[in-house]
């Protein structure tokens, strides 16, 4: 046997037929994320006891994925890196992708097929058209105004499952599941609201149908899936033999913890692990504020302090003292998890973080701030300056985001902030000039972005303002000793 064929034959799954099941799930917004979650459990779930859960993907945007899967008929290789090494297994859970631009009539004809049960996401936080002063529905996002116009040619996600819930009403079908698999507060709840006001200003028919026969669970989902790169193409080669630039790579640790509301049943994806819960929200703000949040901190922090990785960070000693003291106090602004220590949960993280094996960029980490920031750190933040909880760690990983938002690095070489709304921060900061305070006072007036109780808060400006001022004036190397400093 060659080494080729060897390695092809070490690597498990799918260990099931494909043949003949039909797709229960559409899935909008198919990435890395999903390849190495979602479709995880579900591939798990259909080897335990079968069913029509395979998952029809569909772009909203790029052809990229599509390109990749189809040739392969939804096949990839997962890989998981841990410090023992890496394992390759193969996941078959995938049908097809269609890619919406180009698509839009075959994505609706999927979403209203009556063997579609459920319609997950995971199209990050800026995909939903949601306003952040309101929560509300977002009218002035191109593509939820566009859809608004013509909501039977959509190109928002929010636009294309109104839509289909239209086609299924007019076809006598029954409604679906919308299951959110994003990093929103009460993920559910803030994608039925979105569906519903879009559906009462565009289909005002359609609201009472939604009401009756479309739930929306909300869920909290967790594990840290980089961005494939070449290596993880080659590594995916060494492994099974095969070249597969569908190939994603991951952690060992998985978590899904999703709400059971499911209108039209679901797979058993208890197989895979996932906890099922009457209320998600206390899993859902522990992982927001410790993980995501440390997260935040660490990749304004850590890129602009030169280190490409989480792991890098992860050497920094200072660094990760400023990090475990973000966690404790992310720590003191939740309610207690049943079975949870959120001691032994900060140093679960701390391990994950360390990871040698996962090539996690602060990069990838750092965009899209002005989406993440009000869940990660500005709520929390809020909680503390309500109880009287030191402000340390979340003034500086403010203080991190806004000196990222100059868009230049220490060695002045510029960068791009790949925020959807880095045209206006950039407005902003044209009026700013060079001083702290000024910054301080441009970025905080965003418009819905800051809580009134921070923004008019002298004890919070004060705090971000001395931190973004030693990060000017100095270093962000000086910045993070000092706060470690602090920490000890």
């Amino acid at each position: 046997m060659s080494e080729a064929a060897a390695a092809a034959a070490s690597v498990s799954g799918p260990a099931w037929q494909r043949e003949g099941r039909k797709s229960g799930i559409v899935h909008l917004g198919l990435g890395a994320f999903h390849k190495a979650h979602q479709a995880v459990y579900t591939d798990d779930a259909i080897a335990a006891s079968g069913g029509d859960w395979m998952i029809t993907g569909v772009s909203l945007r790029s052809p990229d994925v599509a390109d990749a899967l189809n040739p392969q008929d939804g096949i990839f290789t997962l890989l998981t890196r841990g410090e023992d090494g890496v394992t390759a297994r193969r996941i078959g859970s995938i049908r097809r992708v269609l890619v919406a631009p180009r698509e839009r009539q075959a994505v609706l004809e999927a979403l209203a097929a009556p063997e579609t049960k459920i319609v997950s996401l995971t199209i990050t936080e800026k995909g939903y058209g949601r306003d952040a002063g309101t929560g509300g529905l977002d009218r002035n996002h191109p593509a939820i105004s566009a859809d608004l116009v013509n909501p039977a040619e959509p190109q928002s996600a929010v636009g294309f499952i109104v839509e289909a819930v239209r086609l299924r009403k007019e076809r006598g079908l029954p409604g679906f599941t919308v299951l959110c698999c994003d990093n929103l507060p009460s993920n559910g709840h803030v994608v039925q609201r979105l569906v519903t006001e879009f559906a009462e200003a565009a289909r005002p028919e359609l609201a009472g149908f939604i009401a009756q026969n479309v739930t929306f669970p909300s869920t909290m989902v967790d594990r840290i899936t980089p961005a494939s790169t070449e290596q993880t193409f080659a590594d995916a080669r060494r492994l099974t033999g095969e070249d597969d630039r569908a190939a994603v790579e991951t952690e060992p640790f998985t978590q899904w913890v999703i709400e059971d509301n499911f209108v039209a049943g679901r797979p058993q994806w208890e197989a895979g692990g996932a906890i099922f819960a009457k209320e998600v929200r206390p899993y859902e703000k522990m992982k927001l504020r410790m993980l995501n949040g440390s997260h935040s901190l660490l990749a304004y922090s850590g890129f602009l302090a030169g280190h490409a990785y989480v792991r890098d960070v992860m050497k920094d000693v200072a660094l990760v003292a400023v990090i475990r003291k973000h966690m404790q106090a992310a720590a003191k602004t939740l309610d207690p998890v049943a079975g949870i220590s959120f001691d032994d949960y900060a140093e679960q993280l701390l391990e994950r973080f360390s990871n040698p094996a996962i090539a996690h960029q602060t990069y990838q980490i750092a965009m899209d701030g002005t989406q993440k920031l009000p869940q990660r750190l500005l709520e929390p933040a809020t909680s503390a300056l309500r109880n009287g909880l030191p402000l340390d760690s979340y003034a500086f990983a403010v203080a991190a985001w806004m000196r990222y938002c100059l868009g230049m690095n220490e060695n002045r070489e510029h960068y791009d902030l790949r925020d959807p709304r880095e045209a206006e921060i950039d407005a902003l900061l044209g009026k700013a000039g060079n001083e702290a305070d000024s910054i301080v006072d441009c970025l905080m007036a965003l418009p819905g972005l800051f809580p009134d109780e921070l923004s008019t808060s002298p004890e919070w400006k004060r705090a971000v303002s001395q931190r973004l001022e030693m990060m000017l004036s100095r270093s962000m190397r000086e910045a993070i000793e000092a706060e470690a400093r602090k920490a000890a």
